[in-house]
């Protein structure tokens, strides 16, 4: 079974690069477009990391990894901002 990444920016080019290039690598993918979008898509199913911009419109990267890490399990996932 693949692992699978959280990536979370508001660029859809960024996205598609990141997606592509982590799809190519034999990762499974999940794509959000903001830190909101992310948070729900990482409560909904466990992912092995989470990639994520840092400035983007309704929740921030920052704020994201906050909330991540308040759920018991996200504490150890690797996060990248």
């Amino acid at each position: 079974m693949a692992k699978t990444v959280l990536t979370v920016d508001d660029s859809a080019s960024i996205r598609q690069m990141v997606s592509f290039t982590l799809k190519s690598a034999g990762y499974d993918v999940l794509e959000a477009v903001d830190g909101m979008d992310g948070l729900e898509k990482a409560k909904g199913r466990p992912v092995s990391l989470v990639l994520t911009d840092q400035n983007m419109p309704r929740m921030d990267g920052l704020s994201l990894i906050k909330q991540l890490r308040a759920l018991p399990q996200y504490r150890s996932v690797p996060i990248r901002c």
